[in-house]
């Protein structure tokens, strides 16, 4: 049954039903400002909040919050079984009344009920009817315009009800004119604000200081609310402007009230608002959205790394505590999760040390973060930027801070310490400087440590499926804590990685880019390593001395290196003298690595050939035919390659892979065979049957600091049987 609300036809005495929407998290900040406000019957729903109001309040309300996206009249609601009853519905409002036929709108439609599946059919409906009823009024139609609508019209049904509204805010609220440029993570207003009332923000608050202000958007919210400044007072557009039941002497008089209310708080104003970035040219933008705001007399910016950052001591003498607010970054691209962790971890230091007698409100992506800088929240609130969910941690360091304690015991500092004293010297001696430094030494902390000259790469293993994720987390930011804090690397030339199983259709992807790069070298032999952009480095660390194995083999020999990879191991065998060396893989963008690192070994000639083609598939089209001397044998274990032909498992198909392999030897020609399947086992019984024999060579080429997971890999010289 329809059930229309006469709205339109407005006075200033007229009540109206209204929703104020917000963003998830937002409703009870959004209820209690309402309240402040003076409207009557506010309900907090999901979403938002119902009040009633006449057009007075209706106008201060666009006006003054700080945390709703829009302000929506009610003008009509229905229970709808058929999408064809709803342009009926929709038709029983007087829509003349709401604007006129030579003006454009726009419909915005949400919800989905059984037969309104998509939006854009739900709006279709809508508009049908608003046509509909200026045709039924003899009135010509009103065009649909996307682009600078005069009116906008939201509709939403959920459960069969279907409720239209107008829409009086225009562009969502969260754009308050001020900010016309903004940074690579912008915090929506909205959020900003709610950020700041939640950290204590009131219009007694003398100090502010943000240091990570970027282009300062948190600190100009909480400045606002400091100089009962109304966000909406630099806004020069509106929704209501065009609507019929616009009332443009009621809105002067609240938009005059506000800019008057502001004025008398500036005049009066003592407060302070500090804010920090090391990004100078985000500084810049935040000076210029304090301008548009009127406000740039008690700001102050200064280029600063947070991790330095001390409390401005002159300023915080007063009545007030003094605030500190903040939205650090939160490591959202994959590589940069260490230096966020050790940013965080220096930051919470900086404020135990120098901000004693100040309120923290901090807003981070990962609560494992806030639990890196070592303080006791006294509050947590669970709140959304955008579609991130985010934890927004207050810190009272008016009150003692006790030194944050933690489970974990010193046996990983110890074994890190111990584990670098011993290998380092090692390598040195052994001519390498890329190497494996920590490998699940101990089981609680399940990660790979590898050095690779300057740099560390950390690998994280899957957890088991009775370690709770949050546990698993805060073990491997533990691990790198310990690590920064021991050994002597750089956040920012450490990279995280994390690595699991594969199965089914599973294949491992480019990480996001980054470009950390090095050279390392090996025995005589250098290689680039990429130790950011892929899972993998480019450089297998465990099969060290299979290669230099190659390279002893291959002296005035002919060399086949299938599943080459980046070439490494033809490296070796061309520094080892051989005579040709052909290397094959699937992949382009390795064997140009693979290029590159013979340049590096300055390794040039038409002896040296690179094939792209599938390994399987490529072996399968050779004539049997002695060619090669030695043929170095490194299939992955398992692959499922896009543009391979089959699924290769190395337990199944490898006595296969010997086979077809075995046919392009020369008389007295070996294969070194390794794979790094945990249990592989050698199929010696049908490898007999193919006339071959192997022998494992696997416990000498494992290095020593490879040596505590024996079946890291294994490594057997195949040859043909007499």
């Amino acid at each position: 049954m329809l059930h229309n609300l006469e709205t339109s036809m407005t006075t200033t005495s007229t009540s109206l039903r209204l929703f104020a929407t917000c963003a998830k998290g937002l409703e009870p900040l959004l209820f209690d400002e309402l309240n402040q406000l003076g409207v009557n019957e506010v309900r907090q729903t999901a979403g938002g909040c119902w009040f009633q109001g006449v057009l007075t309040d209706a106008y201060r309300v666009c006006l003054w919050t700080r945390l709703a996206n829009r302000v929506l009249l009610t003008l009509g609601e229905a229970f709808i079984k058929r999408a064809q009853d709803i342009p009926i519905a929709v038709a029983q409002t007087p829509w003349e009344q709401v604007f006129r036929s030579d003006q454009t709108f726009v419909i915005d439609f949400s919800g989905r009920s059984h037969e309104i599946r998509h939006t854009q059919f739900g709006a279709q409906l809508i508009k049908d009817g608003i046509v509909d009823r200026f045709r039924e009024q003899e009135l010509s139609r009103p065009n649909v315009s996307k682009e600078l609508p005069d009116i906008r019209i939201n509709a939403h049904i959920q459960k069969d009800k279907l409720t239209w509204y107008l829409d009086l805010s225009g562009e969502s609220l969260h754009k308050r004119g001020y900010r016309q440029q903004q940074g690579t993570a912008p915090l929506r207003e909205t959020l900003a604000a709610a950020v700041a009332i939640r950290s204590g923000m009131t219009q007694n608050t003398n100090v502010v200081l943000d240091p990570f202000c970027g282009s300062g958007t948190i600190l100009l919210e909480a400045a606002m609310i400091r100089l009962d400044r109304a966000p909406g007072l630099t806004r020069a557009e509106w929704g209501f402007q065009q609507w019929a039941g616009h009332d443009e002497s009621v809105w002067q008089q609240v938009l005059s009230a506000a800019q008057q209310r502001f004025e008398t708080a500036l005049a009066q104003s003592k407060a302070r608002f500090i804010g920090y970035d090391s990004d100078a040219k985000m500084l810049a933008i935040a000076e210029q959205n304090a301008m548009r705001l009127g406000i740039e007399e008690l700001c102050h910016w200064q280029t600063m790394n947070a991790e330095q950052v001390t409390a401005p001591l002159e300023l915080t003498a007063g009545d007030s505590t003094p605030l500190l607010i903040c939205n650090p970054p939160y490591g959202e691209r994959l590589g940069e999760e260490i230096e966020t962790l050790l940013l965080y971890r220096r930051f919470g230091a900086q404020l135990r040390e120098h901000f004693q007698g100040w309120q923290v409100g901090v807003l981070a992506g990962d609560d494992t973060l806030l639990k890196r800088m070592k303080l006791r929240s006294q509050r947590k609130y669970k709140l959304f930027n955008g579609a991130i969910e985010t934890t927004l941690a207050l810190y009272d360091l008016t009150q003692e801070q006790p030194e944050f304690t933690t489970t974990q015991s010193s046996d990983l500092a110890n074994r890190l310490r111990k584990n670098w004293q011993k290998f380092e010297k090692w390598a040195a001696k052994e001519g390498v400087n890329a190497w494996r430094l920590y490998d699940a030494d101990l089981p609680e902390y399940n990660a790979a440590v590898d050095v690779y000259d300057d740099c560390l790469v950390i690998q994280e293993y899957a957890a088991p499926k009775d370690i709770p994720e949050a546990v698993a987390k805060d073990r491997l930011w533990y691990l790198i804590d310990t690590l920064a804090q021991e050994l002597p690397f750089a956040a920012e030339n450490m990279t995280l990685k994390v690595r699991q199983k594969q199965s089914g259709k599973q294949q491992y992807q480019k990480q996001e880019p980054r470009g950390l790069v090095r050279v390392v070298h090996e025995y005589d032999a250098q290689f680039e390593v990429n130790l950011s952009d892929y899972l993998d480095t480019g450089l297998f660390l465990d099969h060290r001395w299979a290669r230099r194995e190659l390279g002893k083999l291959s002296h005035d020999k002919s060399v086949l290196n299938l599943f080459a990879y980046t070439c490494s191991a033809s490296v070796h065998a061309a520094l080892g003298g051989a005579n040709d060396v052909t290397s094959v893989d699937l992949s382009k963008t390795y064997l140009a690595w693979g290029q590159r690192n013979f340049t590096l070994n300055k390794l040039y000639g038409r002896q040296y050939q690179f094939v792209q083609a599938d390994c399987l598939q490529w072996l399968r089209e050779q004539r049997p035919q002695q060619r090669y001397d030695v043929i170095f044998l490194d299939p992955p274990t398992f692959s499922n390659s896009k543009r391979m032909e089959d699924v290769l498992d190395i337990q199944r198909d490898h006595v296969m892979l010997l086979k077809l392999a075995a046919r392009l030897l020369k008389d007295n020609g070996v294969i070194l065979f390794s794979n790094n399947k945990r249990r592989f086992k050698l199929d010696e019984e049908l490898l007999s049957e193919a006339y071959l024999v192997a022998d494992d060579l696997t416990k000498r080429s494992i290095s020593p600091d490879f040596a505590r997971h024996k079946g890291i890999h294994h490594l057997f010289k195949v040859r043909q049987s007499d």
